[in-house]
């Protein structure tokens, strides 16, 4: 049923985060409006995984059957020393109804979305963000950087980790860089890639993940003191470089790199907001509020879950404040343990590189657990 204290709500934020709320909340009926920064959508084509509870939050939203349709799905990982000799390939836990693993290129999903968030009636204004956000008892006025204002009941912050709408609300925060970057590149697929394969490597850590039946990507983390700038110009040399100790598979794909326009490169920031993550009538989602190493491929996930959460409380017709009081009991113990325990792979790998890993961690058998605590009930 709609809430009668919910009746427009604006999203900050076109991304993964942004268009899944504003599918969630359209299907109930609310009026909602993104904004978002880019005059137009830049989506890089590398993958993003979907695992288990995010094909479940999907499937909230409608959209599900389409990422399993045009992505590639499949039900483990394998572990490689660098040369490609296997280790592990242990069975990734389960939700019924949905594989292991589906992998997807980003812009596919962001189609998906889009073409959903529009058939639901989201409005789109393009080129602006956030300039102030002015709070009364009943609405939200929120100018935006193009001179305009927008009154809404609810201001959903989703617009990643260097939120403008945090600032807003909350002021500068420190972001913790932990010390890597990762490096994404998109290749035909290689016959013989059927699911997701990581390579530990002396210095660094590979993988090869198949996100369609014609398209893989590689992946590579590295240590990047001080988080150096790279030239863009070399990024296809640098990616290259960092590739050299890796033999069979990934030494084949290495070869393919030939355009820096191609590699994508992100250094590694981490932290989670402390609770609350609401001001008034103001939220954050998202990485905007809880933002994870990538090593579980489960940034995405939480931002969806995110918005099928807050569908569900809307529609028990809570007053704002007890609505958003609910949202952080359902969300924050959880982001909590996903950001914390990937920040314990990024110290294990750290420690591998130095050799000085202890010999009771465990990179698959911790993964496997925490993704299997991130199949519970959200």
């Amino acid at each position: 049923m709609p809430n009668a204290n919910v009746k427009k709500v604006l999203i900050v934020g076109g991304g993964i985060g942004g268009l899944s709320t504003a599918i969630a909340l359209g299907k109930i009926g609310i009026e909602t409006e993104i904004i978002e920064l880019k005059q137009k959508w830049e989506v890089y084509g590398v993958g993003i995984f979907q695992p288990p509870n995010s094909l479940r939050a999907l499937d909230e939203i409608g959209v599900a059957d389409k990422c399993m349709e045009l992505g590639y799905n499949f039900d483990g990982m394998a572990y490689c020393d660098s040369q490609g000799n296997q280790f592990a390939e242990p069975q990734a836990p389960k939700i019924d109804g949905y594989p292991g693993l589906n992998v997807i290129s980003r812009r596919t999903l962001h189609d998906i979305l889009f073409e959903e968030a529009k058939s639901v009636g989201t409005k789109f204004r393009m080129g602006t963000t956030v300039a102030a956000i002015y709070q009364e008892e009943d609405q939200a006025q929120v100018k935006l950087t193009e001179g305009s204002m927008v009154t809404a009941d609810l201001v959903i912050g989703s617009d990643g980790q260097n939120s403008k709408v945090r600032d807003l609300m909350f002021g500068p925060i420190e972001q913790e860089y932990v010390g890597q970057a990762v490096w994404r590149y998109t290749l035909p697929r290689m016959e013989n890639i059927k699911n997701s394969i990581l390579y530990y490597g002396p210095n660094a850590k590979a993988g090869l993940v198949p996100m369609s039946e014609d398209e893989m990507y590689l992946l590579l983390t590295t240590s990047e003191p001080g988080n150096p700038r790279m030239p863009e110009d070399q990024l296809d040399q640098l990616l290259r470089d960092r590739l050299a100790d890796f033999g069979g598979q990934v030494a084949e794909a290495r070869e393919q790199i030939v355009d820096p326009n191609e590699v994508v490169y992100r250094p590694i920031f981490s932290f989670i907001l402390p609770s609350p993550w609401y001001k008034g009538r103001v939220l954050l989602i998202g990485d905007a509020s809880h933002c994870t190493a990538p090593h579980l491929g489960q940034g995405a996930s939480l931002a969806i879950e995110d918005a099928v959460v807050l569908s569900e409380l809307i529609q028990q017709g809570l007053s704002v404040p007890q609505l958003l009081s609910a949202f952080i009991d359902r969300r924050y113990e959880r982001c909590c343990m996903l950001v914390e325990n990937c920040h314990q792979l990024v110290k294990w790998e750290f420690l591998e590189w130095e050799g000085k890993l202890p010999e009771d961690a465990n990179f698959a058998k911790f993964s496997y657990e925490t993704l299997a605590k991130m199949n519970e009930a959200i």
